[in-house]
């Protein structure tokens, strides 16, 4: 089957609410779900396929029971699977972090680096996130601050609204705030440096573990600028409402929201990814038909050719 829709993989970090159940109807018998990785083929969790003939395959099996055809020239370009997708629901800060760039991850940590967009679903009044730092900073200043609790002094802070896009390029210094969830697109990576963590502990009592010289290595300590907003012009096509939100060497993502029906030519180059936002419909593929509503995610495989949506919905799509 080209289209088929996914079930995530369920992360109950201590950070972590209740509104991806809540708002997004992810079925999970954890009480906290920080994050779900909608659209995954990492070890550390992967999506799982839930309708046609493939249902119950992990999506790495899936990819392979296709054959690498089904990822694109682009998407068979890497020597892993490309991007990971997932909600966030941060209902207490994350911790200060940094992720490496490829160079660095694969030398040290065997897999890709991060760099990752972030679309903001809803947040709270007056939420806020950090996003590089607010000056000029040397290590010596970096490590010196980590270890004197001032950090947070020389990070820049920036308010967020629904709606916002974030690109954090790897190298970043950052931390989702409390009261925000996102839909992040990244590369296919788990490699987090943490720098800082207010303190806290985990399950096991004992204070989460830190990765100081490494973020120490690899952070960029020279401000950025930080106001991204969707990178294209939005695009009227007849019921459908288009815009680019980011696009790099790593993946391309838009939002769309529709109010009618539309098409979606998926071509050679690239498999497709959707999660939907907001509201539902149908979505169509020689002569295959999936319905779908809000918090879903379905994979199309390259070379699908026209995709038919109908609905009135709002959905992200992503391609590499």
């Amino acid at each position: 089957m080209a289209i088929v829709k996914l079930a995530p993989a369920f992360k109950d970090y201590l950070w972590g609410g209740t509104k991806l159940k809540e708002s997004y109807g992810k079925k999970t018998d954890l009480d906290i779900v920080a994050e779900s990785w909608e659209l995954s083929t990492h070890p550390d969790g992967e999506s799982v396929v839930t309708t046609g003939p493939y249902a119950g395959m992990k999506l790495s099996e899936y990819v392979n029971a296709l054959g690498k055809d089904c990822l694109g020239t682009k998407g068979n370009a890497f020597e892993f699977f490309p991007i990971l997708i997932k909600f966030i629901d941060a209902k207490q800060p994350l911790s200060i972090q940094v992720h490496p760039d490829n160079e660095y991850a694969l030398r040290v940590e065997k897999e890709y680096g991060k760099t990752e967009m972030w679309y903001v679903l809803d947040c709270e009044e007056g939420a806020s996130l950090y996003f590089g730092v607010n000056k000029e900073v040397t290590k010596e200043e970096f490590a010196r601050r980590i270890q004197d609790g001032t950090l947070l002094e020389i990070l820049k802070k920036v308010p967020v609204h629904k709606g916002d896009v974030f690109f954090i390029k790897a190298g970043t210094i950052h931390a989702i705030g409390a009261g925000i969830q996102i839909c992040e697109i990244q590369q296919n990576s788990n490699t987090t440096y943490r720098v800082f963590d207010y303190g806290r502990v985990g399950k096991d009592g004992k204070p989460r573990e830190l990765h100081i010289e490494k973020a120490i290595d690899v952070s960029n300590l020279s401000p950025i600028e930080s106001d991204f907003k969707p990178c294209g012009p939005q695009i009227t096509d007849g019921d459908a409402k288009t815009v680019m939100l980011a696009t790099c060497d790593l993946f391309t993502t838009y939002e769309t929201t529709l109010n009618g029906s539309t098409t979606l030519n998926v071509d050679k180059e690239s498999f497709g990814s959707i999660v939907v936002l907001e509201g539902a419909g149908t979505i169509e593929n020689n002569g295959e038909t999936l319905t779908f509503a809000k918090g879903d995610s379905i994979f199309i495989a390259a070379n699908s050719g026209e995709v038919k949506i109908t609905g009135n919905c709002q959905w992200i799509y992503s391609r590499v």
